[in-house]
């Protein structure tokens, strides 16, 4: 099987009117029979056409598995439960995010929007820094398919007290790179408890290659996945979570023009089509760390490095973080009744849903489609060339902030049933309309308002003299 992604440009829709059901219509009979999309997102909106990028597993022999896994499944939810609030944090992969595009740097932002709610959702991406992750302590770390289907509507959270975690990883040419992968391992064991039944070094790999596509989004291309599923097939009852290890191969110039210069971090897209296809297969939470090639590159000696950088350049084996984050990773629920379980995130839990400015993916469409708020931050600019302001989103439910600061507020503002427009001057006057029964309509009445300003400046001046 070969993961690999697709570029596609389908016609803009009037007003953007049910672009979940069309972009689901039209990219699914574009798929081949033994094909199954596994991420996806809108790179690029013009007047006339989406620009649109999808993540495609090929050459799959179970058809059943492919049918049941539509990433493009919705379901729309009844309800929302106000009893708490439950924000969803999102810093796509590959796009090049100015926060939170680089080694875990977004994870302040995640610990600062943590503070305003009771439950944060976000994922690897946003937390990960290599030998660190400072996931806050009301964090649920989940895969980014997986946010997307409890989006969807389609699954369930239940948070966990720890995972049997399952690593996977390359036996190396050179022994020292996994070796010290089971160091960490075994770091983690001793350390905070983690659950490891076994680690997996594979004499056959899958071949991960790093790409960009013409968006300059990271991407790229995986050969012999099958390989990863027969070990998980195989080892299906020992594990809860699978922690992956792999070289992903990149010319060397990608490692100094990162470090060095301000290009896309080039191995995030990659990692992110393996983990999505696994947790959609699978219905396991996954996360990838890379493993590096040669001592070579190991011993480039990059300075002092952009402080975002930083924690990649003083790690060896970048597998800390995910094992911490795995670790309690919540399960993944299917059954139809979890929307009726206190003890179940469902997508009626979640309170709102915070990206950076632009981003148009599933999870934003989602939100759109279940009435969910988004903030959406400017400050944290990326590859992505769209207007949200241009989606159909109900009055009160697209929120363009300049930064993370804003965001909070905005958070609180939602929580505490507070319009965010009365906290802000000017405040606009009342709208006032009049419901004529002859002409069966609503009739604003422009003069009311002006009467009332100019009755109001009479008092005034009654009362002055």
């Amino acid at each position: 099987m070969i993961l690999y992604e697709k570029e596609i440009t389908l016609p803009k829709v009037k007003n953007n009117d049910n672009l979940l059901d069309y972009l689901s219509e039209n990219i699914t009979e574009r798929l081949a029979f033994n094909e199954m999309p596994v991420r996806f997102v809108i790179t690029d909106t013009d007047e006339k056409d989406y620009h649109c990028e999808l993540g495609i597993l090929s050459n799959i022999e179970n058809q059943q598995i492919s049918a049941q896994k539509a990433i493009f499944d919705f379901k729309k939810r009844d309800f929302e439960n106000v009893n708490r609030f439950t924000a969803v944090l999102l810093v796509p992969t590959g796009i090049g995010a100015e926060i939170g595009g680089h080694a875990g740097d977004a994870g302040p932002v995640a610990k600062l929007l943590a503070s305003a709610c009771d439950t944060l959702i976000t994922h690897p991406n946003v937390v990960n820094a290599s030998d660190i992750n400072e996931l806050p302590d009301n964090g649920l770390y989940v895969e980014g398919s997986v946010i997307t289907h409890l989006l969807m509507g389609m699954i369930g959270l239940q948070k966990v007290r720890s995972n049997r975690v399952l690593l996977i990883l390359d036996r190396h040419e050179d022994k020292f790179f996994h070796e010290a992968a089971i160091n960490s391992v075994s770091a983690a064991r001793a350390t905070f408890g983690l659950d490891c039944p076994v680690v997996i070094r594979m004499e056959d790999k899958i071949l991960m290659h790093s790409l960009y596509a013409n968006s300059g989004r990271a991407v790229g291309k995986i050969d012999y996945f099958e390989r990863i599923c027969e070990v998980l097939d195989q080892n299906r009852s020992k594990f809860d979570a699978v922690a992956l290890s792999s070289v992903i191969r990149v010319p060397q110039i990608f490692h100094t023009d990162y470090y060095l210069q301000d290009i896309v971090n080039p191995w995030g897209g990659v990692e992110a089509m393996l983990t999505h296809a696994i947790s959609l297969l699978f219905n396991v939470p996954s996360a990838h760390s890379p493993m590096l090639e040669s001592r070579e590159i190991l011993d480039l000696d990059y300075g002092i490095t952009d402080p975002r950088k930083s924690a990649e350049i003083v790690s060896t084996t970048f597998l800390h973080c995910i094992l911490k984050g795995l670790h309690r990773s919540p399960k993944i629920i299917n059954s139809p009744i979890f929307g009726n379980n206190s003890g179940i995130f469902s997508v009626s839990d979640i309170s709102c849903l915070i990206i950076p400015d632009g981003c148009v993916g599933l999870p934003t469409l989602a939100a759109l489609e279940q009435g969910i708020p988004v903030i959406a931050v400017r400050e944290n600019k990326n590859r992505m060339k769209n207007r949200l302001e241009e989606l159909p989103f109900d009055q009160g439910k697209l929120f363009i902030v300049e930064n993370y600061l804003e965001a909070v507020g905005v958070m609180n503002a939602l929580k505490s049933g507070v319009k965010v427009e009365s906290v802000r001057r000017p405040l606009a006057h009342t709208i006032i309309s009049d419901y004529r029964k002859d002409q069966s309509s609503y009739h604003c009445d422009k003069d009311q308002e002006i009467t009332y300003l100019n009755d109001h400046e009479q008092m005034k001046n009654d009362v002055a003299n």
